[in-house]
């Protein structure tokens, strides 16, 4: 697994940075970082001072212009901080020269999101995925790590190019270069022979004609809670930005009798690196493959439809925009009234707690509902001997009425 980004050894003091673009308002800044301020902190650092500027357009050199840049050194110097987090992206030559002029690390949001992956990132698929974005995003940005690869990817030595694959005149530079790009080339490899294995459990699932319902929702907004409420899976919780990765699937009994296979995925967030997004084919394909999607938004959030926006953004990227959605507003026994407005404005929502299991029937009634109008009615006359034909039924759907006749 590669390196971190941020050094865990200490609780480092971090500079936080953020941008107004055009018409974008101070206080959307403001909120925006303070969500890279609980980043950070997931991360193991803490925020010692934040800087907004306004800006018609990015500075191409700086991001933020040389005068703000030297700014930022001199506050940097004040808190005693070694990192500038930028809440936009950095191009690696903004990277390059605003670390020349600060004196000291420059990252991004997207490098503090690649951080807290790779800390997280439990399964060998996980560690797969977490190092082969973090990879094609140092790879860009090498010319001014310089040789020191062996500390940015683990399992890729520090030592000097074997025979035969160093060529004339090339620098340490270049063959760092190669190093990398050979890696991600195998992990691309393995990960693909790992999409091919979940594609065939896929068609396996499709073929027993198991209906699949995929949780989805922004990080921390509780669908790992709900999955556990739903299905007593024992997933790990805790509130902390991208606690779990991995996805997980059990069987949730529906009124009426009907079983679905229900999974927990990976949360996002707003300006997901698109490397993530990509590296994660193979675990988000699951929400493009499902029958419905329960879409998870902490009502007691800020800027809940906004959350929503991101999530979907999302969706679409991977294919999943077309999958049917059922909005769920938890967090009802921390935020009612929020709740309960957004409920107003959304009527085919639900509104529950997936920590104490308010309208969580009421959920898995809508569930069912959203499921049912999805198929086909019949009226079957089964033969009293046929007890497993009536078995079947009963697994593979949902019986609504059933009474014994002549």
């Amino acid at each position: 697994m590669a390196r971190q980004l941020i050094d865990r050894a200490i609780r480092e003091k971090i500079v936080l940075v953020g941008v107004a673009l055009g018409d974008t308002s101070t206080d959307k800044v403001d909120g925006s970082l303070d969500e890279l301020s609980r980043l950070v902190d997931t991360a193991g650092a803490d925020e010692a001072a934040r800087v907004v500027q306004r800006r018609k357009a990015p500075d191409p050199a700086y991001f933020v212009g040389k005068g703000k840049a030297e700014e930022l050194r001199d506050v940097s110097l004040e808190v005693d901080s070694d990192t500038v987090v930028f809440d936009d992206e950095l191009s690696p030559a903004q990277q390059y020269n605003l670390e020349k002029v600060l004196g000291r690390t420059a990252i991004d949001r997207t490098a503090v999101i690649l951080d807290i992956f790779a800390q997280n990132a439990a399964s060998q698929e996980g560690k797969a995925q977490v190092e082969l974005a973090l990879l094609r995003y140092r790879l860009p940005r090498l010319r001014r790590q310089k040789g020191a690869l062996s500390q940015q990817a683990g399992g890729m030595s520090a030592g000097g190019a074997r025979i035969g694959t160093r060529g004339p005149g090339e620098t340490q530079l270049e063959v760092d270069r190669r190093r990398i790009q050979r890696r991600i080339t195998r992990l691309e490899g393995d990960l693909r022979a790992i999409a091919r294995h979940r594609d065939t459990q896929r068609k396996a699932r499709r073929r027993s004609r198991s209906r699949q319902v995929a949780i989805v929702g922004y990080t921390n907004a509780g669908k790992s809670t709900l999955l556990n409420r739903l299905t007593d899976a024992g997933v790990l919780v805790e509130d902390r930005l991208f606690a779990t990765l991995d996805a997980t699937t059990r069987r949730l009994d529906l009124p009426g009798g009907e079983r679905v296979l229900c999974t927990d995925t990976v949360g996002f967030i707003k300006k997901l690196p698109h490397d993530l997004v990509e590296a994660f084919t193979s675990t988000l394909a699951v929400a493009a493959d499902a029958d419905l999607l329960v879409h998870v938004v902490d009502a007691s959030a800020a800027e809940p439809m906004e959350e929503v926006a991101a999530v979907r953004a999302v969706l679409s990227e991977i294919g999943a925009d077309r999958v049917p959605e059922l909005l769920a507003f938890n967090q009802a026994d921390r935020a009612p009234i929020e709740a309960r407005r957004l409920l107003a404005r959304h009527p085919d929502a639900v509104v529950i707690s997936a920590l104490t299991g308010l309208g969580v029937d009421g959920l898995l009634r809508a569930v069912s509902d959203r499921l049912r109008a999805l198929t086909a009615m019949a009226e079957l006359r089964i033969p009293f001997d046929r007890g497993d034909l009536l078995a079947a039924v009963h697994r593979e759907g949902e019986v609504l009425v059933e009474q014994a006749g002549d």
